[in-house]
Order: C-alpha cells, then sequence, then structure tokens
C-alpha cells in the first residue's frame, strides 16, 4: 500500500510526475469532449451536443441562482470549464491506479492538496481581480469595512478559510475515496476468500465513488459562482 511520487527537481524546482502526467491527461479529456461536442452543431441537438447543451444550461442555472444573468455570464465559461475538469480529474483514480517501483503514477489528480489548493487559490484571486475590475478599487476595499467597520478582521480570516476549505473539501472526499478503493482492491487480490467478500462493497463504493466525484465537482463550480458574487454584488 505504500507508495511515493516520482519527483523530479529541474532548475531549481521540484515537480511531481504523476501531477504534471494526470492534469495533462485531464485537460486533453475534456478538450476532446469540448471539440466533439462542438465539431457538427445542429439545431436539433444530438449525442454529444445535446450532452453539452445541457452541461452549459446546468452551469447557466448554478450562475442565475448567485447573480444575475447579465453580470454572470461572463463566468459561463469558467463555470463550464471547472465542472468539466474537476469531473473528470475526479473520475480518473476510480477504474485503477498504476504503481510502478513504488511510485504511484496514475491517479485523481484532485486527490493531491497541492492541486486542489492551487486551484482554490486561482478562484479567490479571480474573485479578487473581478471584485476590483467591476466595483473599482475604492468600492472593493469598502466592502471590507461594511456594514461594521469591526468586521475586517473576520473578513480577512474568511478569505484564508474560503481558500482551505474549497481546496482541502475536494481533496479530502476524492483521496479518502480512492484510499478505500486501494484497502478493497487488496482484499480483492489477498485470496479467494477475500475476493469473493470484496467484490460487492467494491462495486458499491465504485458507484458511491462516482456520485461523490460529481457532487464535488457541483459543489465546487456553485462556489466558485458564490464568492464571485459576493465580491462583484454592490451590496457587499
Amino acid at each position: 500500500m505504500e507508495h511515493e511520487a516520482p519527483i523530479v527537481e529541474f532548475m531549481g524546482l521540484t515537480f511531481n510526475l504523476s501531477n504534471v502526467l494526470m492534469i495533462t491527461v485531464a485537460s486533453v479529456i475534456v478538450f476532446l469532449i469540448a471539440v466533439i461536442s462542438t465539431r457538427k452543431l445542429a439545431l436539433k441537438p444530438t449525442g454529444m451536443q445535446n450532452f453539452m447543451e445541457w452541461i452549459m444550461d446546468f452551469v447557466k442555472n448554478i450562475i442565475q441562482s448567485n447573480m444575475d444573468w447579465k453580470t454572470g455570464g461572463r463566468f459561463h465559461i469558467l463555470g463550464l470549464t471547472l465542472i468539466m475538469y474537476i469531473f473528470v480529474s475526479n473520475m480518473l483514480g476510480l477504474p485503477f491506479s498504476v504503481v510502478v517501483d513504488h511510485k504511484l503514477w496514475w491517479k485523481s489528480p484532485t486527490s493531491d492538496p497541492a492541486i486542489t489548493l492551487t486551484l482554490a487559490v486561482m478562484i479567490v484571486v479571480l474573485t479578487h481581480y473581478y471584485g476590483v475590475k467591476m466595483k473599482g478599487f475604492g468600492g472593493y476595499v469598502r466592502g471590507y469595512f461594511e456594514p461594521m467597520k469591526f468586521l475586517f478582521p473576520l473578513k480577512i480570516i474568511e478569505e484564508f478559510a474560503n481558500t482551505l476549505t474549497l481546496g482541502l473539501r475536494l481533496y479530502g472526499n476524492i483521496y479518502a475515496g480512492e484510499i478505500l478503493l486501494s484497502l478493497l482492491a487488496g482484499g480483492l487480490a489477498s485470496s479467494v476468500g477475500g475476493t469473493i467478500a470484496a467484490i460487492i462493497p467494491t462495486i458499491a463504493w465504485q458507484a458511491f465513488s462516482i456520485f461523490v466525484g460529481s457532487i464535488q465537482a457541483f459543489i465546487f463550480t456553485m462556489l466558485t459562482m458564490v464568492y464571485m458574487a459576493h465580491k462583484i454584488s454592490q451590496d457587499h
């Protein structure tokens, strides 16, 4: 069960090759889905185009539940990219993992806190950027002192808490799922009795993990729009 990450150093920087590989794989899969879904557009969508339009409507509803479409429409592509990328990333480690020479190469990229926290930081930075862009620097800063000035320290703490919870929630759910699947896989390989006993729990947990991975992609996208609405709203 013990394995290490394939780490290399380049120009003074440390790289996890497994993370690089899985980020690339997830990105390529999302890109291919987008290309295939929009390759032959028709007035009456079928197949992959129908699926893509459903995802677009789903993300649009998420945005509209947090802000008006005139303001939030600019974040449609962001939400669409997030929900697809995180869902695909969550699914990659479910069928199997690949360990070579005690080094884990194939896994869900979102089972690594470095990746999920990087995504969280990216989102929080974007919310600050659009907050300043749409409200002006003065209006944005005033939001930290309204409605009462003594809340300023709590709002600063909230920024760090939002970043940590956004990234660690995703990481914790996906990592825990893969650990349990690894334990069940160990039972499958241990003996004939272990195989029989572990088959049904493994199938059940695989199905549950797909559900959890889908929910986590939705939650991450939803919270992104909640944080964005909070920063750009004139009421805050």
